[in-house]
């Protein structure tokens, strides 16, 4: 079989046109005319087919897709692949169905070879096997899933939907969801759906059902999954009658607004497969005439259970006859038998996604003084009494003149941060248990405002294994996928680290011990030096160097830190009382900015330093900015970050939100804030980025 169809070029050959004439002999002799051109000559034989790719495949673009495996053999497995389909690595991911990758870099794969169940892997790389540290799961009775096949991501939302194929509907969870949760919703479908899409610009949901019709629900999320419409798409000959028997695989292009379809026909025949493109799919209505069909025995299609379109090539996860293939140029050429472009062997693949290349995920809180344009700022509230903001994590403008969102955590908490892609955390601890842990909410960012936290959106860290008590600050690193976690408790004081994807009752990632049993109340952790940054209550600020580094070389507990900053002025330290709790380092500038609360029972001590570089100090180090005093309004400043060059600042005794402008190189002395605004008792600050 041909898999290369390069075009043939053809030579001309042309005759001569006369017979030469004989020069004279006389050299003045005139030359004799022109004779006739001669007739065209026959076409050549046809040139060599060029070159193919390496291996003898057809010279794809590279890339790399990752196939769910759903063999005797390879069951529950990912295996990753080359653009050619050769195999690169293999994880145990403990499911067998569909998968996405998601633009966050997470697995995302629903399995039904023993418990139906939904299951993400963060921070995918195809090397590591699923890990309850670095992942959750959704499953149980609660959960209503019976088979659940394919699975579509709603990237802003953050909202997971699941074919579920005997349970005859979709069901939809948060991506944050994890145990055993009931759905956000269901939707019941009117036959049994194998595989889903989703446009999210245009809140559309397509789902390809087994009896070969396409169903489209409009206005999706913005009814609340109660769609009040839902349109029939039937793949049909000119004459109106069905052609699809068995809708699997689904690709939606939303630029052109065309959809590819897999049909497996009879699931027990292995040569019956077909591909259908469909035109103007968002709008389609009964009967559509595909602008394109490919079957037949050449095409190899007998179970095409899952496809996966890359600009114009269509990979097909081909489960029947155990193969990859692919159709270049989907969208255009002739219907009919249409042999793949490539097929290489793959022992019962069930789904196809493509591993794309992730942005850079860089946190708000690692850039303090570029220029940037800001959403606003988030601020959580910690009441010492039950009152209207316990547990609110609201949304405020950056110059603090209006309120943009609320959410209601449905318990008394402490600090709350943010993922790059807008998932929140959130720290609590319960004084009466002596017990603490993080809340991890879906999408905090952008899309819950008036909601409460919920399972089916949201989970938990929590338990004996954590070692959690009486967590305070925090900070997220993205593109590590950890976040670290200041525990100020008096018996085992310590930043743990953990992935914000793990959910339950699970151990920290690493542990980080200040020397001497010190207490750190916040921290900040440098991507670019992988340093992490601890604010202590006795005054001083602890440095552990090669963070990231230790933990991926099997460190899980780090004693004693690597520098000890001592903040000071004229070279004296400054005398108790000394109680730093906001810390935030800035790379560009090598400069750190802290906060200190003073005496916690006094609400006019507090201050503000900057520390200058901060990178390489040492022990005492002289502050470049000291700003205290009552028009300060400096009491207990609990937490602050930099952002745009100016600082914000968490105020908890005197109830305020106040900004500093231009904060490293601000004078010192009695200085009034920029912008202030009143807000009860105030735990937490958080420059949220437009993106």
């Amino acid at each position: 079989m041909e898999f290369n169809k390069t075009s043939q070029q053809k030579l001309k050959l042309s005759l001569l046109a006369s017979a030469m004439v004989f020069a004279l002999s006389a050299c003045d002799g005139d030359d004799g005319k022109d004779g006739v051109n001669g007739a065209d000559g026959a076409d050549g034989a046809p040139g060599q087919d060029g070159a193919p790719g390496q291996n003898g495949s057809p010279g794809f673009a590279s890339a790399t897709f990752l196939v769910a495996n759903n063999g005797e053999n390879n069951r529950n497995t990912v295996t990753s692949i080359d653009q050619n389909a050769n195999v690169l690595s293999t994880v145990t991911t403990g499911a067998n169905e569909g998968i996405v990758f998601t633009h966050s870099g997470s697995l995302v794969q629903a399995g039904d070879s023993d418990l139906p169940l939904l299951r993400t892997l963060c921070n995918f790389e195809a090397q590591a096997d699923y890990m309850m540290s670095a992942g959750h799961e959704i499953t149980g009775a609660t959960t209503g899933l019976v088979n659940p096949k394919g699975i579509a991501f709603a990237e802003d939302a953050g909202l997971v939907m699941i074919a579920d194929f005997n349970g005859q509907k979709v069901s939809v969870f948060g991506s944050q969801a994890a145990g055993n949760v009931a759905p956000i919703a269901e939707i019941m479908t009117s036959a049994k759906p194998w595989d889903l899409a989703y446009d999210e610009q245009s809140d559309r949901l397509f789902v390809a059902l087994t009896d070969g019709t396409l169903s489209v629900y409009d206005n999706i999320a913005g009814s609340d999954f109660v769609p009040t419409v839902m349109r029939s798409v039937v793949p049909s000959d000119a004459d109106g009658n069905q052609i699809s028997i068995n809708l699997h695989g689904i690709v939606y292009e939303p630029m052109s607004n065309r959809m590819v379809l897999s049909d497996v026909g009879d699931a027990a025949i292995a040569d019956d497969g077909q591909i259908f493109v469909l035109e103007n799919v968002s709008s389609a209505d009964g009967a559509v005439v595909p602008s394109r069909v490919i079957g037949g025995a050449s095409t190899q299609l007998g179970n095409p259970v899952d496809i996966v379109l890359t600009g114009s090539d269509l990979r097909v996860a081909e489960k029947s006859n155990d193969a990859i293939l692919v159709f270049s140029n989907i969208f255009n050429g002739a219907s009919g038998d249409v042999a793949p472009t490539l097929s290489t062997p793959s022992v019962k693949p069930e789904s196809l996604a493509e591993l794309t290349q992730l942005n850079e995920m860089k946190d708000a809180s690692d850039d303090g003084i570029t220029t940037m344009p800001i959403k606003g700022l988030s601020v959580s509230s910690n009441p010492s009494n039950n009152g209207e903001t316990t547990g609110q994590v609201a949304q405020y403008s950056a110059v603090l003149s209006s309120e943009l969102s609320t959410f209601d955590a449905g318990m008394s908490i402490e600090s709350a941060a943010f993922t790059a892609s807008g998932d929140g955390v959130i720290t609590f601890d319960d004084v009466e248990t002596s017990t603490g842990g993080l809340l991890v909410v879906n999408r905090l960012k952008g899309s819950r405002d008036g909601m409460m936290y919920s399972d089916s959106f949201d989970h938990t860290i929590v338990g004996s294994e954590t070692g959690l008590i009486a967590p305070k600050g925090l900070d997220i690193a993205s593109e590590a996928g950890v976040v670290f976690v200041a525990d100020v408790n008096e018996a085992t004081p310590a930043v743990r680290v953990f992935s914000p994807c793990a959910s339950g009752n699970v151990a920290p990632l690493l542990t980080l011990e200040a020397a001497n049993g010190a207490r750190p109340w916040d921290v900040d952790y440098d991507p670019s030096t992988d340093s992490a940054y601890l604010a202590l209550t006795n005054g001083s600020v602890a440095v552990f160097e090669e963070v990231l580094r230790q933990m991926e070389s099997g460190e899980t507990v780090i004693t004693g830190e690597d520098r000890l900053i001592v903040p000071a002025s004229g070279g004296e330290a400054f005398v108790a009382p000394t109680n730093i709790h906001g810390i935030d380092y800035d790379s560009q500038s090598d400069s750190l900015v802290i906060s200190d609360v003073g005496s916690a029972a006094d609400a006019t001590d507090g201050k503000l330093y900057v520390i200058p570089g901060a990178g390489s100090a040492d022990g005492i180090t002289d502050v470049s900015v000291n700003i205290a005093g009552p028009n300060s309004m400096l009491g207990n400043p609990v937490d602050l970050m930099l952002s745009n060059g100016h600082v914000y600042v968490a105020e908890k005794s005197n109830g305020m939100i106040l900004r500093f402008d231009n904060i490293l190189n601000s004078a010192s002395g009695d200085i009034s804030p920029t912008f202030s605004m009143m807000y009860p008792a105030p735990e937490s600050v958080n420059v949220l980025t437009i993106k």
